[in-house]
């Protein structure tokens, strides 16, 4: 990976306002390894990450009494070393697990800054303050930004995308082999519905491929599907709960009868049709 240094000009504010955030509405927070929290990389998941960092003490000293509706995390990478892990969204304390003294918040992943993830380096000002609003924390020089890491295509059996990742997957160039191998292929593909656990079965034939079938998706979020365009017209950020996977791909001289046999015998083996999927027809 090769890394772009840079000067002290440069700082986290001019990174947070150019990518569209107020920097009123923005905690900056710097966790570090400790025996009773996060333990090392491999407690660096989403989900390990969210469960320490939503449950904070109930004093204003301690932190912030009205924490604004982004946090921005930095995991400490050496002395005052701070890299950007990721944003996350409040959506407010949950007033029913208050405590005495601890206090647990509505914390969800969110894409601000996505692309910056593990990019980002900072230099942290004062180490005891774990916790700055994004005003005070604006002037943070910026150290490094690393290149984006090349993405290499898994394998068609491999291929397990979530929506937000797809929309990534047709635009950015780090998954230029991801183009590549669905760009290659008719195929048939699976969505499916994480709130429901409905499935859709959709074929890409023809001169489309799986690429130009999933570009469609990623556009609009139901690709002109009729059901899953009503569970828009319910909720236009259904998608958000849509998972795509792969269950046969053929070659581009596949004959189009093929690819329709293929298409029937998924619906009727995952039960697509007749109200216990997403399949209309």
């Amino acid at each position: 990976m090769t890394v772009v240094q840079t000067t002290s000009d440069l700082t986290l504010g001019h990174i947070v306002e150019s990518l569209g955030l107020d920097l009123n509405e923005v905690l900056v927070i710097r966790h570090t390894y400790t025996p009773d929290g996060l333990t090392g990389p491999a407690d660096l998941t989403i989900e390990k990450v969210i469960a320490y960092t939503k449950e904070q003490h109930t004093s204003a000293r301690l932190f912030s009494a009205n924490p604004p509706p982004t946090w921005l995390l930095f995991i400490g990478d050496g002395r005052l070393r701070s890299r950007f892990f990721g944003a996350f969204e409040n959506r407010g304390e949950i007033a029913a697990l208050r405590t005495a003294e601890r206090r647990h918040f509505d914390l969800h992943a969110s894409d601000a800054m996505g692309t910056l993830r593990n990019r980002l380096v900072v230099e942290w000002q004062n180490a005891r303050s774990w916790q700055r609003r994004g005003t005070s924390a604006s002037g943070f020089p910026v150290i490094e930004i690393a290149d984006p890491e090349v993405k290499r295509f898994p394998g068609y059996d491999n291929v397990l995308l979530p929506y937000s990742e797809l929309q990534t997957v047709v635009e950015d160039s780090r998954y230029a082999s991801w183009r590549t191998a669905l760009g290659a292929v008719q195929g048939i593909y699976l969505i499916t519905d994480t709130s429901t656990g409905k499935h859709y079965v959709g074929k890409a034939d023809g001169a489309e491929r799986l690429l130009g079938r999933w570009t469609a998706y990623a556009r609009n979020g139901h690709g002109g599907n009729v059901a899953l365009q009503q569970l828009s017209g319910l909720d236009a950020r259904h998608s958000r709960h849509f998972l795509f996977s792969i269950l046969r791909v053929f070659g581009p001289s596949a004959a189009t009868s093929e690819v329709d046999a293929a298409e029937g015998h998924f619906k009727q083996a995952l039960l697509t049709r007749n109200g216990f999927g997403l399949n209309l027809n």
